[in-house]
């Protein structure tokens, strides 16, 4: 399923904040989870809602958003690096939060979102040993997300799910996630591609 999503504003040239781009982000991490999900469901693997649900989702959106953070690192200046990463770890947990009756039965409110930010601290020195390049995640990078993930599966699911995480379920969040972030960070080249129409010659 193709996970549509704005990558662009009309803004009358006034530029976004980094916090509006890392909204923009986070709604796409949701969506991107929910559908790497009802995928994977559909190839078989057991997520039920609950615990299973809640864990998938929100180790998804720490990986896209250390990811996001790599991209930030070679398009932004360091302040708006950190401003943005910050923003996005913080919109998630709140997207996250926002959801959580979807995801869990009778939760507080803020424990989602509390418990979000926890697990973006504890992942990020796991996926800082790896690197990302213009190309994308490394090996080490997706072979990370996909331990993660694994972890969350039944016994029964986990020994194929490396395969499906790191060969499917990574390069399309990666692939939506680059393709958004190039718009976000630079709107003015998509303004610049020229128009393809029919000419009067």
């Amino acid at each position: 399923m193709a996970v549509r999503i704005r990558s662009t504003f009309h803004t009358g040239g006034k530029p976004r904040s980094m916090t509006e781009l890392a909204g923009v982000i986070a709604v796409l991490g949701w969506k991107l989870a929910i559908d790497s999900i009802k995928r994977m469901r559909e190839a078989d693997y057991d997520i039920d809602i609950g615990d299973a649900y809640f864990d998938f989702v929100c180790e998804f959106m720490v990986f896209l958003a250390l990811a996001a953070d790599r991209i930030a690192y070679r398009e932004l200046t360091p302040e708006q690096r950190m401003e943005f990463t910050t923003a996005l770890a913080q919109r998630m947990a709140a997207a996250v939060d926002d959801n959580r009756e979807m995801l869990l039965y009778d939760v507080a409110p803020g424990k989602c979102h509390a418990y979000f930010l926890d697990l973006f601290n504890r992942r990020g020195p796991e996926y800082g040993d790896h690197g990302y390049t213009e190309q994308g995640p490394d090996f080490g990078f997706r072979r990370c997300f996909a331990a993660c993930l694994k972890e969350v599966l039944p016994e029964k699911d986990r020994l194929w799910a490396v395969d499906q995480v790191m060969e499917i379920e990574s390069p399309e969040a990666i692939k939506a996630l680059e393709k958004t972030l190039a718009g976000l960070f630079h709107p003015e080249a998509k303004s610049r591609r020229p128009q393809h129409g029919v000419s009067g010659e």
